[in-house]
Order: structure tokens, then sequence, then C-alpha cells
């Protein structure tokens, strides 16, 4: 099975949504986003290679408290097999009382697991803005 135009629309929807606070506070959603054995080199340089405490985390994120929203823009897409894609991108946080806004060159592994896909890898790179 090859990689579709649908299937990588898919991808994009679900990577926007692992940015929603909703999304990220619901452990079952989370479950079903994160493969069996995910990992993350997040920005801050933390490496997060247990899945379970990764969900617990951000299950724990209060709405009162949750960053300005993520704007993601200039995705690309690049099939590494049928069932795996390589998705880049770049993200703005906007600035709020806790910061100045911060931008990210992000990168995720998509896998399709048991007919649906999951991602397995995710990195996200602090750069400076390039409008």
């Amino acid at each position: 099975m090859d990689v579709s135009q649908h299937d990588l629309e898919e991808i994009r929807l679900l990577e926007q949504k692992l940015h929603l606070p909703e999304i990220r506070q619901s452990p079952a959603i989370v479950a079903e986003l994160l493969a069996e054995g995910f990992v993350e080199f997040g920005s801050s340089g933390t490496v997060h290679d247990d899945r379970d405490e990764l969900i617990a985390r951000l299950a724990a994120e209060k709405s009162e408290e949750a960053a300005p929203p993520i704007i993601s823009r200039d995705y690309g897409f690049r099939p590494i097999s049928p069932d795996a894609v390589l998705v880049t991108y770049r993200s703005t946080r906007q600035a709020g009382e806790r910061g100045p806004e911060r931008h990210t060159l992000r990168s995720s592994i998509w896998q399709r697991i048991d007919g649906r896909w999951q991602v397995i890898f995710h990195q996200g790179t602090p750069t400076v803005s390039q409008d």
C-alpha cells in the first residue's frame, strides 16, 4: 500500500491535533496517536522516551496555564516506506505572558500501524523567525 495524498493530509491533521491543549490533556486520544516506543527530542533539549510518562505529563497540563497556541506552516512530506512518512514543518508559539514568541523546526515520523497512523518519533529544534 502506497502513501496517498489523502494519507498525507490525514497525517498533517493528526500532527496539528497534538498541538491542541484539549487533545494533549486527553490520555486516551494521545495514546491513540503515540505509537508504543515513541521517542521525542524536545525543543527544550529534553529526551522523552517513556511514552506513558509523557502521556501523564501532558494530561496534567492545566488549560489556564497552557501556553499560547502553536501555529504550524511549511509542511513537507517524504514517504520513507509504503507505511512511514517523515513530516517536517515550522511552528511558532505566539508570545504570551511567559515569554517571547518561539520559532521551532519540527520533524516527525508517522507509521501506519494496524491500519492507522501513529507517530513514532518527533523532534523540535529552536530557530529564529524565517518569515
